[in-house]
C-alpha cells in the first residue's frame, strides 16, 4: 500500500494575530508549513487534477483563515484545521506548523511556533 503526502512549504503571509492590541492592528509575518496525507493513487494514474487534492484551493483555504484576526496561534491552526478537513474530504490527516516571526516578547527570537498533528475523525 502506497502512502502519500502532499505539502506546502514556508508559506508567507501578513496576518493580524497577538494577544496585544497593536499587534492585532499592525500584523506580523508568519509562516505556515502544511503537510497532508491523501491517497494520490487516481491521479498518478489518470494525470487529472480532479482525482488529486488541489493545493492552490487549500491555499486559498489556509489565507482566508490566516485573515481572521485571533489572538492566539493555537485558535489560529484549529481553525485552520477545521476548516481544511470540512472542505477538502480526501485529506485522511495532516501536519500544520503555524511560526510567527520576531513575537513581541523582548527577546532575541526569531519566532515562536506551533505544531499540530491530526487524524481526520470517523
Amino acid at each position: 500500500m502506497m502512502k502519500s503526502w502532499i505539502s506546502l512549504n514556508d508559506l508567507q503571509l501578513h496576518a493580524h494575530h497577538g494577544v496585544l492590541e497593536h499587534e492585532r492592528i499592525c500584523g506580523n509575518k508568519f509562516t505556515i508549513n502544511l503537510c497532508m496525507k491523501v491517497d494520490i493513487t487516481s491521479a498518478a494514474e489518470t494525470d487529472d487534477i480532479r482525482d488529486t487534492l488541489n493545493y492552490a484551493e487549500v491555499y486559498e483555504a489556509v489565507k482566508e483563515e490566516m485573515g481572521i484576526p485571533s489572538r492566539l496561534l493555537e485558535h489560529v491552526a484549529m481553525r485552520i484545521i477545521q476548516r481544511l478537513f470540512h472542505d477538502f474530504p480526501q485529506i485522511e490527516a495532516l501536519k500544520l506548523k503555524l511560526e510567527k516571526h520576531h513575537p513581541p516578547m523582548n527577546a532575541d527570537i526569531k519566532s515562536a511556533s506551533i505544531e499540530i498533528e491530526m487524524e481526520r475523525q470517523a
